[in-house]
């Protein structure tokens, strides 16, 4: 698929991606792209968060392709199941939080529990780093399978987020490439 002939709904994480964040440079330079707007990015209600990445998918124009991070992986994993025979061509998932197990993962993320083990209706890739703060690589890689989504190992990254030094992040343009020239 060509990057012309898509809309992009980008996801954002619990609080929002700010300012230098790879979702929102990307945002800025992939053309169709809109960023899901939340009524509240700090204390997160999954009903709200859902429908809107619903919402966004079915008022768009053209195929979409979703790019979420951290918390909007989550959301948009829960949205999946909303979107069959949707215009939704596939997903580029980022830093999926463990908002089961891991210790460290904020306590707003609690409604987002249980994360779904279902496949996904659409091609996806998670890009997942060796030493998030928030999710293992194993459970990171766990997600992937039963999403049926390839699987990136991005290294020791961090959280793959401008504090982690991933503003322009060019690597992640690559993968997200890859991930394009699958989807019809």
């Amino acid at each position: 698929m060509k990057i012309v002939e898509a809309d992009f709904i980008i996801v954002p994480g619990l609080g929002d991606s700010g300012p230098g964040h790879w979702q929102r440079r990307w945002s800025e330079r992939l053309p169709n792209a809109k960023v899901v707007a939340q009524e509240n990015w700090d204390h997160p209600e999954l009903e709200p968060w859902v429908a809107a990445i619903a919402r966004d998918v079915m008022m768009a124009t053209r195929p979409v392709v979703l790019l979420a991070h951290s918390l909007g992986v989550i959301a948009t994993v829960h949205a999946a199941a909303r979107l069959h025979d949707t215009k939704v061509r596939g997903a580029f998932l980022v830093a999926a939080p463990d908002v089961e197990l891991h210790p460290e993962v904020p306590p707003e993320t609690a409604p987002f529990r249980p994360i779904p083990r279902d496949p996904l209706p659409f091609p996806s890739m998670l890009v997942a780093s060796t030493n998030d703060p928030y999710c293992s690589i194993e459970r990171a890689a766990e997600f992937a399978n039963c999403w049926g989504s390839d699987f990136h190992e991005a290294g020791e990254a961090g959280h793959l987020n401008a504090a982690s030094g991933h503003g322009p992040w060019p690597e992640g343009l690559l993968m997200f490439t890859r991930l394009m020239q699958r989807l019809k």
